[in-house]
């Protein structure tokens, strides 16, 4: 019996003195009450910090490996759009696909390695590294909501400054190009779409989800609601400019809308195209011929002016605004 005693003892990790210095450091912690409590005082105090103890050590074990972590915040935002999932879906991938971060466990994961992983999964973009910065924050923002970990490491990396480069508005030669284009009979189902995004600064994404009846002809106006809207916002714009189409369809953009997008452009002579060129043409006429920037952001659908006076809105001279209001 004695010598079974002393071999389970040798196995033990701690010894009988390690198990008592313990006990002398919890009842230092605990302070001079426990020198005047009884027994069972003390029973209970050490048992009730051991117990605690336990819960917490075992909470800040408790994560998940970066890899689960991604994956789960994507499917918590399975009701997103199409495409916002699928950007979602790609800037995730780049991220796992550094080698060794993928298994990595959440909770151990710091603000250093954050960095270097953002570093290494664009190296070649600011935007694109900005852009997974703001994804990568938000795994571990949904990380700390599933009490996977304590901190968001992401929150302490700087957000680099992008240069924006200034999108210059569309001449007036360049417009009539377009324009005549679209009037070709085989074109004539892209030029309520073009007239949409040139007189009402409507982003192409937000044209292909638009209906019928989300244009109210009576009262000249489009609503833009938040099921078609890019920011989730609704807004209304006036129609200007714009020619109602003589036959009826069930949607305002053609199925094909991307390619025949894109063979508009071509064929009005555009072998390169500036993305939201249009929206950033309706922006610098609409301020240089209504000179109300307020209304102009309200129809844009922005929070406030800040964007419109610093990314948007180019000087172009009052004739040459009011020449692309008189059609």
């Amino acid at each position: 019996m004695h010598k079974e005693t002393c071999s389970n003892q040798a196995d033990f990790p701690i010894t009988e003195r390690d198990a008592m210095r313990l006990v002398l450091e919890l009842w230092e912690e605990l302070g001079e009450t426990m020198e005047t409590a009884g027994k069972a005082e003390v029973m209970r105090r050490l048992r009730k910090v051991m117990l605690a103890g336990i819960k917490t050590v075992k909470s800040e074990e408790s994560t998940v490996t970066l890899r689960v972590a991604a994956w789960a915040s994507v499917e918590a935002r399975k009701e997103r759009r199409k495409t916002t999932l699928r950007d979602l879906r790609y800037f995730v991938n780049k991220l796992l696909k550094i080698d060794g971060v993928a298994e990595r466990p959440l909770r151990s994961i710091n603000s250093k390695e954050c960095r270097e992983l953002l570093r290494m999964a664009f190296p070649n973009s600011k935007h694109s590294y900005c852009k997974g910065r703001t994804i990568l924050h938000s795994i571990f923002a949904y990380g700390q909501r599933q009490e996977w970990c304590e901190h968001n490491p992401v929150s302490k990396i700087e957000v680099p400054k992008i240069q924006e480069k200034e999108i210059i508005p569309l001449s007036q030669p360049q417009i009539d190009k377009l324009e005549a284009v679209a009037a070709k009979p085989e074109y004539a189902d892209m030029q309520l779409p073009l007239q949409l995004m040139l007189y009402c600064g409507i982003r192409p994404a937000e044209v292909c989800r638009l209906l019928p009846n989300d244009i109210n002809w009576e009262e000249q106006e489009i609503i833009i609601r938040s099921r078609c809207s890019k920011t989730g916002g609704g807004r209304i714009i006036p129609l200007r400019c714009i020619t109602k189409p003589r036959v009826k369809h069930s949607s305002v953009a053609p199925r094909n809308w991307i390619h025949k997008w894109k063979a508009l452009r071509q064929a009005a002579g555009f072998d390169t195209w500036q993305p939201d060129v249009l929206r950033h043409t309706f922006a610098s006429y609409h301020a240089a011929h209504f000179r109300n920037i307020h209304q102009l952001q309200l129809e844009m659908g922005h929070r406030d002016v800040t964007l419109l006076r610093t990314r948007y809105v180019v000087p172009v001279s009052r004739k040459e605004a009011a020449a692309f209001w008189k059609r």
